[in-house]
């Protein structure tokens, strides 16, 4: 077996256990808060309606807009973790609500009235017929619901790696990411042997309420409660606080992130790590003290964070992002890393284009590939309006597929990283930004109030400031995204540790 495969079957195990306590948890509270929503929609058909729709509807929102939504939302409400396990199991939740709710709604509407009846006729009252008459009867086609559910929940669960949730979603994202193919297979048939285990542990118990075998059912439910609380056996084992380590989704910050996460281990810490997160989140986060530590871009922070439009030499950026992030948000910039990772327009050569200038002339006739935030981003309507850029098309892409558009010939033009070591690689001209539109994009190490009080971990991550060159960060990202076979992130981030002496 290939050193690759071996290496992400061996995440599995800690992935998968965070992933069916999280599972599991969304399960119980929908079941909780189903039986009762149920019973009332059967009860009285108006209500139904609208529990019915009200779940429906949560069905028709895309599972990564609920999870992202609850970000906010906990964020407004204050006083509870945004970030993690919380928005994730509310969301996770709610999705499982309609399959449970329909079935018990639909089984108790379709009872034969002569039972009820009967029921009525030996003097029981309602939450006698329910529990002795309707509940035993509905029971096998609410163990239907609870299965669908299951299967549901353990699919979307996925997906709560973008919001700081480990699970099985981050060998899938970061080997899409960065190309690592066999991450994917093990985060995707690590998923789908999950829910068919839970859901083969299910139809045992569904077999055992229809066959009135309740050892059965006791003994599934029971396998299935065991694996639930052994999975949440190391949040209890130790108080140990880990230093928990956030990147965003691409190949450079998870190269960055094993860097410093390597160098806290060397200190003494447990490190955990937060792949995945989009920009706001991941500034949120460290500010809310939900991650510890990750690397951030000036021009980010100045422009999405900040909202500033003035663009100012890189230090003093750097320095008033270092002022604004203390006072504003109680972050600490620790320091630049010495190289920038800017927005850049790259394209093959040929095309007779060298500045963003000679570009607005030639867009309308051309399509602009980009990564999936940057058309969203206040950068993006920046250089659009300074420079006049109407393409005549506009297509989001992961940033390794951005690439690959642009060699097909899906793109004319893409919105590149400075520090991408595929520019150089693929021979691309990036083209010059003449009106300076798009702002500096220091490389920054950002620390959460708690980490900034540490003075080991400062001690730690300290000469990491300046230390590292654009022309060594471009061959590590190089190596990532072109020999994913045999270059992970965290070998990637020892050669770079090595590359510049830390």
């Amino acid at each position: 077996m290939s050193p690759a495969v071996t290496e992400a079957f061996a995440r599995v195990p800690d992935l998968a256990a965070q992933h069916l306590l999280l599972a599991m948890c969304a399960l119980a509270l929908a079941i909780v808060l189903s039986l009762p929503l149920g019973v009332v929609a059967a009860r009285r058909p108006g209500v139904g309606r609208v529990v019915l729709g009200v779940a429906g509807l949560v069905q028709t929102i895309p599972s990564l807009a609920l999870l992202a939504l609850f970000y906010p939302v906990l964020l407004w409400i204050g006083g509870l973790p945004a970030l993690g396990f919380l928005p994730a199991l509310l969301a996770l939740t709610l999705y499982a609500l309609l399959p449970i709710v329909r079935n018990l709604a639909t089984g108790l509407t379709g009872l034969d009235p002569a039972l009820i009846e009967a029921a009525d006729g030996v003097g029981m009252t309602a939450a006698q017929k329910l529990r002795l008459v309707e509940a035993p009867l509905v029971l096998p086609l609410v163990m239907a619901g609870i299965r669908t559910a299951a299967v549901w929940t353990i699919g979307a669960a996925t997906l709560s790696t973008t919001v700081g949730q480990p699970s099985l979603g981050d060998l899938i994202f970061a080997g899409l990411q960065t190309q690592a193919w066999t991450l994917v297979i093990a985060g995707c048939v690590s998923a789908a042997a999950l829910a068919l285990a839970v859901d083969a542990l299910l139809a045992l118990a569904e077999r055992g309420v229809a066959r009135r075998r309740p050892s059965w059912t006791w003994a599934a439910l029971g396998v299935l409660a065991a694996a639930t609380v052994a999975a949440s056996a190391p949040l209890w084992s130790s108080g140990e606080k880990r230093v928990v380590i956030g990147a965003k989704n691409f190949s450079e910050q998870y190269i960055l992130a094993r860097l410093i996460g390597a160098r806290l281990e060397r200190a003494g810490y447990r490190v955990d790590y937060r792949d995945g997160l989009g920009s706001a989140v991941a500034f949120g986060a460290v500010a809310g003290g939900d991650v510890d530590a990750y690397v951030d871009y000036a021009g980010t922070i100045w422009a999405g964070e900040m909202k500033r439009t003035d663009v100012p030499p890189r230090a003093a950026q750097v320095a008033a992002i270092g002022d604004w992030a203390k006072r504003v948000r109680g972050v600490t910039l620790l320091g630049s890393l010495g190289f920038e990772n800017a927005y850049a327009f790259a394209m093959r050569p040929g095309a007779g284009i060298a500045t963003l200038d000679d570009l607005a002339r030639a867009a309308p006739t051309l399509t602009l590939g980009s990564d999936l935030e940057f058309l969203d981003r206040p950068e993006w309507a920046a250089v659009r309006d300074a420079y006049g850029l109407r393409f005549a098309a506009t297509t989001p892409y992961s940033p390794t597929f951005m690439y690959r558009a642009l060699e097909s010939g899906r793109a004319d033009v893409i919105s590149a990283f400075s520090s991408d070591g595929r520019i150089a690689a693929d021979g691309l001209t990036v083209l010059t930004d003449p009106k300076r539109a798009i702002p500096g994009y220091d490389a920054i190490l950002l620390l959460s109030p708690r980490a900034a009080g540490d003075a080991r971990i400062v001690a730690a991550l300290r000469p990491m400031i300046g230390r590292v060159p654009v022309e060594a960060m471009r061959e590590a990202n190089y190596m990532v995204d072109r020999d994913t076979d045999k270059r992970s992130p965290a070998v990637a981030a020892a050669w770079l540790a090595g590359k510049v002496g830390l």
